[in-house]
C-alpha cells in the first residue's frame, strides 16, 4: 500500500483519495533502503529500542507494526453518534500512546497516524464541507507537553490542520473550548451518589456514572459550528462523557456532528 497521497500542491483543500485504515495482514512499505540505514546511524548516536518488544534501533520495530495493523478498528455510539477509535486502549497501544503523551516521543506518532489519519479523512469525505473540530484536550496537560498529540498525529498522518475543503479560515474559526459549568461549581458540592467530593477523585474511569455527568456537561462552548456538518477528534476516549459533552455542545450552537474519531478508546 502506498503512504497517503499528498494535497495538489495548487490546490489547498482534501487529499485526491480517501484512503482506509490498512487490511490485516497487508505489508507496511517501511523497508526503504534509505530508511533502513538513517535508522541504523541514529542507532549508533542515540540508542533506541522498540517500545513493544525492546529490539533495537527502532521505536517501534516492523513485527509490533505489523501488530498494530492486525487489530480491529473499533466502534459505538456516543451521544446518538457513530464514533470511530483507531485502536483499542490496551497492551502496546496504550504503551505507545503514554510515551508519547508523558514523554513527549514524538518518534512514535508515525506508528499511530496512519490509521487515525485515514478514519478522520473518511468521516470528511462522507460528509463533504464539515469542519473537523478538536475535543479541548486538559490545560494542564497541554502545558506540560507543549504540544497537542491529536494535531501532531492529523499533521503526520497529511490530513492538516485546520482542516476543511474549501476553507481552512473557517475551520480555524470554528472550535471548542472549556467553561465553567451553569450551577455550583462541582468541587463545591457534594456527588448525590457517594456524598464525596468529585473533584476529590482523579480521572474519569474512577469516578462513578453521576459523577462524570457531574463534572462535565455544560464544561464545553463551540462557536463557529452554527449551520455546519462537523466531525469531532481526540485522542482517547474513556467513558465518552467528555465527547458526549461535546457533541452536546456542538448542537447547542446549531451544528450538526456526523461522525467522532478517536485515536483510540477504553472498553469498560
Amino acid at each position: 500500500m502506498t503512504n497517503p497521497p499528498t494535497p495538489d500542491a495548487d490546490q489547498p483543500g482534501r487529499p485526491r483519495s480517501a484512503g482506509t485504515p490498512r487490511p490485516a495482514g497487508t505489508p507496511r512499505p517501511d523497508g526503504t533502503p534509505w530508511r533502513d540505514a538513517l535508522s541504523a546511524v541514529l542507532g549508533l548516536v542515540l540508542p533506541v529500542a522498540c517500545v513493544g518488544c525492546g529490539r533495537p534501533d527502532r521505536p517501534v520495530c516492523a513485527s509490533c507494526r505489523s501488530e498494530l495493523d492486525a487489530r480491529p478498528v473499533r466502534r459505538r455510539l456516543v451521544a446518538g453518534v457513530r464514533l470511530d477509535a483507531a485502536f483499542a486502549y490496551e497492551g502496546l497501544v496504550r504503551a505507545l500512546v503514554l510515551e508519547l503523551k508523558l514523554r513527549n516521543r514524538t518518534d512514535l506518532a508515525p506508528a499511530l497516524a496512519a490509521r487515525f489519519g485515514a478514519l478522520v479523512r473518511g468521516a470528511l469525505d462522507e460528509a463533504p464541507g464539515a469542519l473537523l473540530v478538536r475535543v479541548p484536550a486538559s490545560r494542564a496537560g497541554a502545558r506540560r507537553r507543549g504540544f497537542d498529540p491529536v494535531v501532531l498525529l492529523l499533521r503526520r498522518s497529511r490530513v492538516g490542520w485546520p482542516w476543511h475543503a474549501s476553507s481552512r479560515s473557517a475551520a480555524a474559526r470554528a472550535s471548542l473550548r472549556r467553561g465553567r459549568p451553569p450551577g455550583p461549581r462541582p468541587d463545591a458540592t457534594r456527588s448525590s451518589r457517594t456524598g464525596t467530593r468529585p473533584s476529590a477523585r482523579h480521572g474519569q474511569k474512577e469516578r462513578g456514572a453521576l459523577e462524570r455527568v457531574e463534572a462535565t456537561v455544560g464544561t464545553l462552548r463551540a462557536s463557529g459550528v452554527a449551520g455546519r456538518d462537523v466531525v469531532l477528534v481526540d485522542d482517547v476516549v474513556t467513558t465518552g462523557v467528555t465527547m458526549a459533552e461535546a457533541v452536546r455542545a456542538v448542537r447547542a450552537a446549531g451544528g450538526r456532528v456526523v461522525r467522532c474519531v478517536a485515536l483510540a478508546e477504553v472498553e469498560e
